[in-house]
């Protein structure tokens, strides 16, 4: 039975939340494995495109056959190339690389609250900018908590930097990929692209420009690596679960979420996150939670939830 625009944005809602909230989780475990920040990125890639490939060949196909010739990088992005290319480096290359590295400086509980809590205030920004949108007093409000929430976290290990910390990388890193998903956000609403050519569009590209520069550095030994010493098991894992599960299944939710939402709406729409995955990280991987997280984590989340409002 077919769902209802607002049933099947809600479910989107429900599986994009659980599907980000795991990934903060096993992303910052996976740092204490064999494999490197772009060695996951790479999986990610090469599992997402095992899948969307051949799917955006069909799409594609099917679309000349209605006439319709748009289409790109050699028939595996159904999309042109100029949106293909924006938002595939955005919400494809970028991101990976920007979010796996900063799991290895940092704990999940910033990850946790910096990159979903920048999220809302980084798409907020760029609706301004691009898309001409109003924010109301409210959201504007809500946009203030996240903020100082963002700074309790962050600054407290700008601070560290001083003794020596490198906790404070991380959460640069992380606060760079909550500004790349939400460029790529802003650009699947200014274009209306559906959910589905979307993530086959991004995907393809990373696929096309990534994959075999990385394949080529690495073995020519420009960049580090432990693919070849890295568990078969591992790396199949990162591929199914980072590539199937992050990019083709949260990958298609989020894109319906912000079709039916908009993407300012639907980044505060992720307000459980912070919430959950800060949690997991203490429960699963055992770390802290010190004062300034947990204060942090409030502000972020009521500020997300407040932001949620209608004004």
């Amino acid at each position: 039975m077919k769902l209802s625009p607002r049933s099947a944005g809600l479910v989107s809602a429900v599986v994009t939340v659980l599907i980000w909230t795991s990934f903060i989780v096993i992303a910052r475990a996976s740092a204490s494995h064999s494999l490197l920040p772009l060695d996951i990125a790479f999986l990610r890639i090469l599992g997402a495109g095992s899948v969307l490939l051949p799917w955006g060949w069909w799409l594609l196909r099917k679309q000349r056959s209605t006439g319709d010739k748009v289409g790109s990088l050699c028939g595996l992005s159904p999309l042109p190339l100029r949106i293909t290319a924006i938002a595939g480096v955005f919400g494809s290359m970028l991101y990976a690389m920007l979010a796996y590295s900063g799991f290895f400086f940092a704990p999940a509980a910033h990850a946790s609250v910096l990159m979903p809590g920048s999220l809302p205030l980084w798409t907020s920004l760029l609706a301004i900018v691009v898309l001409q949108e109003r924010i109301s007093q409210t959201r504007a409000i809500g946009l203030a908590c996240i903020v100082l929430g963002d700074l309790l976290v962050g600054g407290a290990s700008l601070l560290k930097a001083f003794e020596g910390g490198e906790v404070w990388k991380g959460d640069l890193l992380f606060m760079s990929a909550a500004f790349c998903w939400s460029c790529y956000s802003v650009t699947v609403r200014r274009h209306s692209l559906d959910p589905v050519r979307a993530t086959i569009a991004i995907t393809a590209f990373s696929c096309v420009t990534f994959v075999p520069i990385y394949a080529l550095a690495v073995s020519s030994g420009l960049i580090a690596s432990h693919l070849n010493a890295a568990p078969a098991s591992e790396m199949l894992f990162q591929a199914i679960y980072q590539g199937v599960g992050s990019v083709v299944i949260s990958g298609i939710t989020f894109n319906v979420m912000i079709r039916h939402y908009g993407p300012v709406r639907s980044t505060m729409i992720t307000a459980l996150v912070p919430g959950l995955s800060a949690l997991g990280a203490v429960a699963v991987l055992g770390e802290p939670m010190h004062l300034n997280l947990l204060a942090g984590l409030a502000l972020v989340t009521c500020g997300i939830l407040f932001g949620v409002r209608k004004s």
